[in-house]
């Protein structure tokens, strides 16, 4: 299977936070959803992806070039949209066309064109007055247009009304469909991910918690609901994110670990976690994951 992008021990420190061996792997076809609580190392991360950032070790490869060594080539290979437009507001459509269109080999003024139409984008209109989601498929136009193979996307659905992330999201999912292009997203709304990733990188303090299928990943942990007076030593110390009161406990626990407690089934409730959930647990701490 070919991979459209590799990290391999990504480290690098800023004052007290550090990001430290962040590997993962997306195989070219697919989406990926990159998640983790604010200050995760989410940014840091894409910042080195792109060199934007100097690693302090580490390597990064798209479609198994080098993105430092070969950062022109890398660079034509991919697309990126933040959260934030970088236009300038006074310009329209054509204005932005013309701006950008030098910067790649294979731009397609023919392409761009079928995407703003598709995307029903007012070429007369000013940056500044489309709405947010416009102005998110201006970008993804712009992105699609130089037929880049990996996209990359850095909270590009927050703050948009659930209609324009939905058509965002099946616009996501047509790029992907030739099964040549992938798709790295970043986001905090964790249920766009559970309607269309196909795997899951979780990070965690500047670690990878869990990187696989989003499918590994639900099916990775469970919640386990009980009465405080069942809870045992032992079951505090694999429980992630425990939370207990008078009245019981929850918490979060790795699903190979269910056959250590054999008592689970009878007295307590297990459920199947969705990804919001994991991420709340993880980001109370405690546990193991080992």
């Amino acid at each position: 299977m070919n991979n459209a992008l590799e990290v391999s021990g990504l480290s690098k420190t800023y004052g007290s936070f550090k990001l430290e061996d962040v590997s993962f792997t997306l195989p070219a076809g697919y989406i990926m959803g990159f998640v983790g609580q604010n200050g995760a190392g989410k940014t840091t991360t894409i910042r080195l992806i792109l060199n934007m950032a100097h690693r302090e070790k580490g390597e990064v490869k798209v479609f198994g070039l080098d993105n430092i060594q070969d950062e022109l080539a890398v660079k034509q290979e991919l697309a990126v949209v933040f959260d934030e437009i970088f236009f300038v507001d006074s310009w329209n459509i054509p204005m932005v066309e013309r701006a950008v269109k030098g910067f790649y080999r294979e731009w397609n003024s023919a392409r761009f064109a079928g995407y703003c139409k598709k995307f029903d984008l007012p070429t007369d209109k000013k940056v500044k007055e489309l709405s947010r989601g416009m102005k998110m498929k201006l970008m993804l136009a712009v992105a699609m247009s130089h037929g880049a193979k990996l996209l990359i996307l850095d909270e590009p659905t927050s703050g948009i009304d659930p209609v324009a992330r939905d058509e965002l999201l099946n616009i996501l999912r047509e790029y992907i469909s030739d099964g040549e292009k992938s798709v790295f997203f970043s986001t905090h709304i964790t249920s766009d991910l559970e309607r269309i990733a196909d795997y899951i990188t979780l990070i965690s303090n500047g670690k990878v918690f869990f990187t696989g299928t989003k499918d590994d990943l639900l099916e990775h942990f469970v919640v386990v609901k009980g009465g405080t007076e069942d809870l045992t030593d032992a079951m505090k110390t694999h429980l992630i994110g425990l939370s207990s009161n008078r009245v019981g406990f929850d918490g979060l626990l790795p699903a190979a670990k269910l056959g250590l407690f054999p008592l689970l089934s009878d007295r307590f409730v297990t459920e199947q976690p969705k990804i919001d959930e994991i991420l709340i647990y993880i980001s109370k701490g405690g546990g193991t994951d080992e």
